[in-house]
């Protein structure tokens, strides 16, 4: 008998709502039941839209004592049911705070309505922080109970004004003010979380709080937000049908915080509008601009290709203040780089390396980032693109990136900083350009593709056709070196045998007219 279909809970972030609304829900009380058994304060980054709030909210009620709610999860027969906890749940995901005294307007009127669901009747003191102090302190001692503390989005007042440095200071500073009272509020606390996008130095903003455990890279906390490959299969089963499971995984999956070991996870908010809508879309990525981000990667001169492969130190993510934001940690907190892989080559030093975490992200970030590499009307540009490489058309092919590389500003290599980026070759610079144009169109790109005898520069995989590219500039080179070398070293060779045809293209740039002058093109259709 086929599992019963419920309804999708896209939005729907209240825990008693999605038990008793009749919706699906992926069971994460394993999870929560080991954060309980192993520590009291935690720290928990992920990117937006993830199951944040549930997973506060799914504390709120475990706290609480409400056992119905939790009938037949795992927790159910592991919890005492008789304690019940009072909880300050505070919140920032609402709105867009702007100012200082928009802030403490917010947290106020929080404080005061805890205050009131709380019994406590005491005039509250004038200072924000004595508030929260005595908030805490005169709850424990009304209820008989530690306070369990959740905050959820800590950050987002200060993310949302990162353009503004001088203003994201002054709300990172009005926010350490509140934080800093769990320090001494240790003895009245049972359970702390505080959960947001962003993983800012407990310097900046959790001064003193050294105690609060950062299960962001937790290999076994891996999982806690977001859909496994097996949630898929077994919880959301009935909404399979008709829709390619393969695809699914290739255009969603993949975000990973830990090692290989660790399971990949989905992101809720694309799987339940796949679900929903029946197709295939960057839902995720189109629910908020990254404006920020992009001229970020701008100003900074970001070589495209690179974020296939990041290689970084675990120190490098969690860099992350207004004054000093490392760009793979903003890439990796945000959700447009995830784990591929982590080594140890030293005990105790360890390299991560970054990559897209999924067809959808590869994709709609190239395609933000094109505008910045010069490319001004960039969805009339796919198009051209798609309909040579579906038609396999190498002369309209040349044709047309010799057309796009002459349509770029004058000044472009001048006044971009991605084309400037430190270290990059002149055929480089250009190189990410051609990468960012095909990513862009949802083929699959491979950049400095492996075979035995080296790398070549770019691999496009398409509709039984492979298009292998090596990048050259004439100036350094004898004209015709390009196409030479893919046969020299026997790129072709690894793809051999999988009955696709494969084209050789050497692609040749000049430094000094700034464009294409060479594209030389052999078929190999063994």
């Amino acid at each position: 008998m086929p599992a019963t279909r419920k309804k999708l809970p896209i939005g729907i972030q209240t825990f008693a709502d999605i038990i008793e609304g009749g919706y699906y829900y992926v069971d994460k009380t394993p999870h929560i039941h080991r954060l309980v058994e192993e520590g009291k304060y935690y720290f928990l980054s992920r990117p937006r839209r993830f199951g944040k709030s549930l997973l506060v909210d799914t504390l709120r009620c475990l706290f609480e004592g409400r056992e119905a709610l939790f009938e037949g999860l795992y927790i159910q027969d592991k919890w005492d049911w008789q304690v019940h906890h009072p909880v300050i749940r505070l919140s920032f995901a609402d709105g867009v705070i702007s100012s200082l005294e928009a802030l403490d307007a917010h947290i106020r009127h929080q404080l005061r309505a805890h205050r009131e669901r709380l019994g406590i009747e005491r005039e509250p003191p004038p200072l924000i922080s004595s508030e929260f102090s005595e908030l805490i302190r005169l709850t424990h001692e009304q209820h008989g109970q530690r306070v369990v503390i959740l905050v959820d989005e800590y950050d987002k007042p200060i993310l949302d004004n990162l353009l503004a440095p001088e203003r994201a200071r002054e709300l990172r500073e009005g926010l350490k003010n509140l934080y800093s009272v769990l320090k001494d509020a240790d003895p009245h606390l049972a359970f702390v979380l505080l959960t947001g996008v962003s993983k800012f130095s407990k310097v900046s903003l959790f001064s003193g709080l050294n105690n609060l455990r950062d299960i962001t890279l937790s290999e076994p906390y891996s999982s806690i937000c977001g859909y496994t490959d097996e949630d898929i299969d077994s919880v959301f089963a009935p909404e399979l049908q008709e829709l390619d499971r393969n695809e699914i995984r290739t255009w969603y999956n993949g975000y990973r915080w830990g090692g290989q070991a660790v399971a990949s996870v989905y992101n809720p908010f694309d799987v339940l509008l796949l679900f929903q809508e029946r197709k295939f879309s960057p839902y995720w990525f189109e629910s908020a601009t990254p404006t920020f981000l992009v001229e970020l990667l701008k100003q900074r001169g970001v070589f495209t290709p690179q974020l296939e492969q990041w290689e970084t130190e675990p120190e490098l993510l969690g860099r992350f203040d207004v004054d000093n934001i490392a760009t793979e940690a903003l890439l990796f907190q945000t959700g447009y780089l995830t784990v591929q892989q982590v080594e140890e080559p030293l005990l105790g030093y360890r390299l991560y390396t970054l990559g897209f975490p999924n067809q959808e992200v590869e994709t709609s970030l190239n395609q933000a980032l094109l505008p910045a590499l010069g490319v001004e009307n960039a969805p009339r540009e796919r198009k051209t693109l798609f309909t040579h490489l579906r038609a396999h058309d190498l002369e309209g092919l040349e044709t047309h990136l010799k057309a796009l590389f002459a349509g770029l500003p004058h000044d472009w290599y001048r006044n971009n900083p991605i084309a400037r980026y430190e270290g990059h070759s002149f055929s480089q610079d250009y190189a990410s350009v051609f990468y960012s144009h095909f990513a862009a169109l949802g083929v699959r790109v491979t950049v400095e593709d492996a075979s035995h005898r080296g790398r070549v520069d770019m691999a496009v995989d398409f509709a039984g056709h492979v298009y292998l590219f090596e990048f050259k500039v004439v100036e350094q080179l004898p004209e015709g070196r390009a196409l030479q070398q893919i046969k020299d070293k026997g790129y072709a060779d690894k793809y051999r045998g999988q009955g696709k045809v494969i084209h050789l293209i050497g692609v040749e740039f000049s430094s000094d007219k700034r464009q294409i002058v060479g594209f030389e093109v052999e078929t190999d259709a063994s």
